[in-house]
């Protein structure tokens, strides 16, 4: 049997930090809380849950979710990011990918991904040399239409049960990227939903998950924007320990950066 043994959810950009000194610093140090807990549980893996900026996923393909099945990813480099290869969690993204079918969610397979700094940029600091290998879970959140919060916290709580299951033998970090709110090329862009952030972590804190599980696409788009739409991913990983209580690291809304910046840790019984 399988255990989760850490899950976290991260804002997954840094930008020019002259003028937010102090802000760019939490979010550093949002980075370096988790990379400390990843670290003290050590999992054999990192199953990884974000979006993609429509690098690997264009407007030729976005299925609604994508399983990365590659024994190694070498980061795009985009945001000057290093192209340092990183290992990759093939076996286990494959046993899953097989599970989530008879499970009723069809993933797309990806043999290969070149993952761009919604991945690469926040494991830089979690994964330090990519040596923890790496399963990463894409979400569509680009095209219409993105699947629902009830779709994503759903994917969730099938994963979560994989892992728990006897068909699962490995101990698994699980991290949630992207968001909180902002607009991107949207009207409204620099635009940053305080209060929506603070009630997005609030109830995930606070083990309630589901309540965000209930909201719609359009009420997600009108009170944080096309990107805040990465909530999906913090919601998918709040799935898959459904029920967890956990708590904020830190809040920065960085109206230069154009987003909310954030990050929480679920409250999981020692591993």
């Amino acid at each position: 049997m399988g255990n989760i043994v850490a899950a976290a959810a991260t804002s997954h950009v840094v930008m020019d930090p002259t003028d937010v000194r102090t802000q760019a610093g939490q979010v550093i140090d949002g980075f370096k809380q988790i990379a400390a807990e990843v670290a003290r549980t050590q999992p054999d893996l990192l199953l990884y849950i974000t979006s993609d900026h429509m690098v690997n996923l264009g407007y030729r393909l976005q299925p609604s979710f994508a399983l990365g099945c590659a024994d190694s990813y070498t980061p795009l480099g985009d945001m000057q990011i290093p192209r340092q290869p990183m290992a990759g969690a093939g076996a286990f993204a494959d046993a899953l990918l097989r599970h989530m079918d008879q499970a009723g969610f069809d993933l797309a397979r990806a043999e290969s991904l070149d993952p761009d700094h919604g991945i690469a940029l926040p494991l830089r600091i979690i994964n330090p040399g990519g040596r923890i290998p790496v399963a990463p879970l894409l979400v569509n959140i680009n095209r219409t239409p993105p699947p629902s919060p009830a779709r994503c916290y759903a994917l969730g709580q099938a994963v979560g049960a994989y892992i728990r299951s006897a068909a699962c033998t490995q101990r698994v970090a699980v991290i949630g990227a992207g968001g909180l709110s902002h607009w991107i090329a949207t009207p409204g862009m620099g635009r940053v939903n305080a209060d929506f952030d603070q009630r997005v972590l609030s109830l995930l804190s606070g083990g309630q998950a589901a309540e965000i599980a209930t909201w719609s696409t359009d009420y997600i788009l009108e009170n944080a924007g096309n990107g805040g739409l990465e909530i999906m991913c913090w919601l998918a990983m709040a799935g898959t320990v459904a029920g967890a209580t956990g708590h904020t690291l830190y809040y920065e809304p960085i109206a230069s950066w154009f987003t909310g910046m954030g990050a929480m840790a679920m409250d999981l019984a020692a591993a």
